[in-house]
Protein backbone atom coordinates (compact mmCIF):
# COMPACT_ATOMS: atom_id res chain seq x y z
CA UNK A 1 0.00 0.00 0.00
CA UNK A 2 1.32 3.39 -1.20
CA UNK A 3 0.01 6.36 1.28
CA UNK A 4 0.69 9.82 -0.25
CA UNK A 5 0.14 13.65 1.16
CA UNK A 6 2.69 15.87 -0.72
CA UNK A 7 2.56 19.54 -0.45
CA UNK A 8 4.84 21.66 -2.93
CA UNK A 9 4.76 25.33 -4.40
CA UNK A 10 5.21 24.70 -8.22
CA UNK A 11 6.47 27.50 -10.35
CA UNK A 12 4.29 27.16 -13.95
CA UNK A 13 4.18 29.24 -16.97
CA UNK A 14 0.95 30.72 -15.43
CA UNK A 15 2.23 31.30 -11.85
CA UNK A 16 3.15 29.71 -8.20
CA UNK A 17 0.70 26.83 -7.77
CA UNK A 18 0.24 25.40 -4.48
CA UNK A 19 -0.18 21.46 -4.88
CA UNK A 20 -1.38 19.22 -2.52
CA UNK A 21 -2.03 15.53 -3.76
CA UNK A 22 -3.38 12.64 -1.07
CA UNK A 23 -4.07 9.61 -1.76
CA UNK A 24 -3.85 5.62 -0.78
CA UNK A 25 -3.02 3.48 -3.30
CA UNK A 26 -3.72 -0.15 -2.82
CA UNK A 27 -0.78 -2.61 -3.69
CA UNK A 28 -0.86 -3.99 -7.41
CA UNK A 29 -2.97 -1.13 -8.21
CA UNK A 30 -2.87 0.40 -11.99
CA UNK A 31 -3.98 4.07 -11.44
CA UNK A 32 -4.04 7.07 -13.85
CA UNK A 33 -3.38 10.37 -13.24
CA UNK A 34 -5.34 12.29 -15.99
CA UNK A 35 -5.39 16.26 -16.07
CA UNK A 36 -4.13 19.20 -17.63
CA UNK A 37 -0.50 19.89 -18.54
CA UNK A 38 0.77 22.25 -16.12
CA UNK A 39 -1.18 20.53 -12.50
CA UNK A 40 1.70 18.77 -11.35
CA UNK A 41 1.12 14.95 -12.41
CA UNK A 42 4.59 14.56 -13.19
CA UNK A 43 5.71 16.34 -10.09
CA UNK A 44 3.57 13.76 -8.25
CA UNK A 45 5.86 10.76 -9.93
CA UNK A 46 9.21 13.06 -9.42
CA UNK A 47 8.12 12.98 -5.31
CA UNK A 48 7.45 9.42 -4.67
CA UNK A 49 10.46 8.70 -6.21
CA UNK A 50 12.64 10.63 -4.74
CA UNK A 51 13.78 12.72 -7.76
CA UNK A 52 11.94 16.03 -6.07
CA UNK A 53 11.39 16.89 -2.20
CA UNK A 54 8.01 18.19 -1.22
CA UNK A 55 7.89 21.49 0.99
CA UNK A 56 6.04 18.77 3.49
CA UNK A 57 3.69 15.81 3.74
CA UNK A 58 4.42 12.08 4.11
CA UNK A 59 5.01 9.26 1.75
CA UNK A 60 4.66 5.74 3.23
CA UNK A 61 4.93 2.50 1.03
CA UNK A 62 4.08 -0.84 2.94
CA UNK A 63 4.45 0.83 5.82
CA UNK A 64 8.20 1.82 5.32
CA UNK A 65 8.16 5.93 5.48
CA UNK A 66 9.99 7.11 2.63
CA UNK A 67 9.69 10.69 3.51
CA UNK A 68 8.28 12.61 6.66
CA UNK A 69 9.11 16.47 6.34
CA UNK A 70 8.43 16.64 10.27
CA UNK A 71 10.92 13.78 11.29
CA UNK A 72 13.36 14.51 8.76
CA UNK A 73 12.91 11.70 6.98
CA UNK A 74 13.69 11.29 3.22
CA UNK A 75 15.00 7.81 1.15
CA UNK A 76 17.39 8.13 -1.13
CA UNK A 77 15.90 7.57 -4.82
CA UNK A 78 18.37 4.43 -5.17
CA UNK A 79 16.55 3.01 -2.38
CA UNK A 80 13.16 3.09 -3.46
CA UNK A 81 12.01 0.16 -5.12
CA UNK A 82 10.67 2.20 -8.08
CA UNK A 83 10.94 1.70 -12.11
CA UNK A 84 10.17 5.28 -13.95
CA UNK A 85 10.15 5.83 -17.29
CA UNK A 86 10.16 9.62 -18.23
CA UNK A 87 9.22 11.38 -21.01
CA UNK A 88 12.33 12.64 -21.75
CA UNK A 89 13.47 8.65 -21.94
CA UNK A 90 16.99 9.43 -19.83
CA UNK A 91 18.69 7.21 -21.13
CA UNK A 92 22.56 6.67 -21.40
CA UNK A 93 23.98 8.55 -24.26
CA UNK A 94 26.66 6.59 -24.43
CA UNK A 95 25.77 3.25 -24.16
CA UNK A 96 23.80 1.02 -26.77
CA UNK A 97 20.08 -0.13 -26.41
CA UNK A 98 21.36 -3.45 -25.21
CA UNK A 99 23.59 -1.94 -22.60
CA UNK A 100 20.75 0.69 -21.42
CA UNK A 101 19.21 -2.38 -20.62
CA UNK A 102 21.94 -4.58 -19.12
CA UNK A 103 23.07 -1.49 -16.88
CA UNK A 104 19.45 -1.83 -14.87
CA UNK A 105 20.10 -5.55 -14.01
CA UNK A 106 20.58 -6.63 -10.63
CA UNK A 107 23.47 -9.02 -11.50
CA UNK A 108 24.53 -9.27 -14.98
CA UNK A 109 24.27 -13.27 -14.85
CA UNK A 110 20.07 -12.41 -15.88
CA UNK A 111 20.37 -11.74 -19.54
CA UNK A 112 17.74 -13.82 -20.27
CA UNK A 113 15.03 -11.28 -19.34
CA UNK A 114 16.98 -8.28 -21.57
CA UNK A 115 16.75 -11.01 -24.67
CA UNK A 116 12.94 -11.46 -23.66
CA UNK A 117 12.45 -7.70 -23.76
CA UNK A 118 14.32 -6.92 -26.87
CA UNK A 119 12.29 -9.18 -28.58
CA UNK A 120 8.65 -8.15 -27.18
CA UNK A 121 9.79 -4.59 -27.84
CA UNK A 122 11.07 -5.03 -30.98
CA UNK A 123 14.50 -3.80 -30.56
CA UNK A 124 16.67 -6.61 -32.23
CA UNK A 125 17.37 -4.56 -35.17
CA UNK A 126 18.66 -1.55 -32.61
CA UNK A 127 20.07 -2.93 -29.92
CA UNK A 128 23.95 -2.22 -31.00
CA UNK A 129 22.91 1.41 -31.51
CA UNK A 130 22.91 4.05 -29.55
CA UNK A 131 20.23 6.58 -28.19
CA UNK A 132 20.95 9.52 -30.18
CA UNK A 133 20.47 7.14 -33.98
CA UNK A 134 16.90 6.16 -32.56
CA UNK A 135 13.30 7.81 -33.10
CA UNK A 136 11.16 9.10 -30.37
CA UNK A 137 9.20 6.30 -30.68
CA UNK A 138 12.05 3.77 -30.43
CA UNK A 139 13.53 5.38 -27.89
CA UNK A 140 10.40 5.24 -25.90
CA UNK A 141 10.31 1.72 -26.09
CA UNK A 142 13.82 1.10 -24.91
CA UNK A 143 13.17 3.58 -21.92
CA UNK A 144 9.79 1.27 -21.43
CA UNK A 145 12.08 -1.92 -21.33
CA UNK A 146 14.71 -0.67 -19.28
CA UNK A 147 12.06 0.27 -16.58
CA UNK A 148 10.94 -3.24 -16.12
CA UNK A 149 13.99 -5.27 -16.03
CA UNK A 150 14.31 -5.40 -12.33
CA UNK A 151 10.42 -6.27 -12.13
CA UNK A 152 10.38 -3.19 -9.37
CA UNK A 153 7.61 -3.07 -6.83
CA UNK A 154 6.30 0.26 -8.01
CA UNK A 155 6.61 1.23 -11.80
CA UNK A 156 5.68 4.93 -13.28
CA UNK A 157 4.81 6.13 -16.20
CA UNK A 158 4.98 9.41 -17.08
CA UNK A 159 3.45 9.47 -20.76
CA UNK A 160 5.22 6.44 -21.93
CA UNK A 161 3.34 5.61 -24.95
CA UNK A 162 2.64 9.33 -26.68
CA UNK A 163 5.62 8.84 -29.37
CA UNK A 164 4.51 5.54 -30.68
CA UNK A 165 2.08 4.88 -33.46
CA UNK A 166 -1.23 3.52 -32.47
CA UNK A 167 -0.25 -0.37 -33.60
CA UNK A 168 3.24 -0.61 -31.30
CA UNK A 169 1.21 1.62 -28.64
CA UNK A 170 -1.88 -0.84 -28.97
CA UNK A 171 1.04 -3.54 -28.17
CA UNK A 172 2.76 -2.06 -25.62
CA UNK A 173 -0.38 -1.45 -23.09
CA UNK A 174 -1.21 -5.19 -24.26
CA UNK A 175 2.39 -5.93 -22.46
CA UNK A 176 1.77 -3.60 -19.48
CA UNK A 177 -1.42 -5.40 -18.69
CA UNK A 178 0.47 -8.37 -19.05
CA UNK A 179 3.29 -7.29 -16.61
CA UNK A 180 0.90 -6.03 -14.45
CA UNK A 181 -1.32 -9.07 -14.15
CA UNK A 182 2.08 -11.83 -14.01
CA UNK A 183 4.10 -9.60 -11.35
CA UNK A 184 1.05 -7.51 -10.18
CA UNK A 185 3.80 -4.03 -9.70
CA UNK A 186 1.86 -0.54 -7.79
CA UNK A 187 1.43 0.98 -11.16
CA UNK A 188 1.03 4.93 -11.90
CA UNK A 189 0.57 6.22 -15.04
CA UNK A 190 0.39 9.62 -16.06
CA UNK A 191 -1.84 9.85 -19.40
CA UNK A 192 -3.64 12.53 -21.68
CA UNK A 193 -5.32 9.55 -23.73
CA UNK A 194 -8.92 8.75 -22.56
CA UNK A 195 -9.16 5.46 -24.36
CA UNK A 196 -5.51 4.49 -22.67
CA UNK A 197 -6.72 5.67 -19.28
CA UNK A 198 -10.15 3.58 -19.74
CA UNK A 199 -7.68 0.52 -21.30
CA UNK A 200 -5.12 0.36 -18.54
CA UNK A 201 -7.04 1.53 -14.80
CA UNK A 202 -8.74 -0.14 -12.02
Amino acid sequence: MIELNLHKKLSTPAGEMDLHFECVLKAGSLTTIYGPSGAGKTSVLRMLAGLMQPDSGVIKVNNQTWFDASKGINLKPQKREVGFVFQDYALFPNMSVRENLEYALATKKETKVIDELIELMELGSLEKRRPDTLSGGQKQRVALARSIVRKPEILMLDEPLSALDQSMRSKLQDYILQIHKEYSPTMLLVSHEMGEVFKLSD
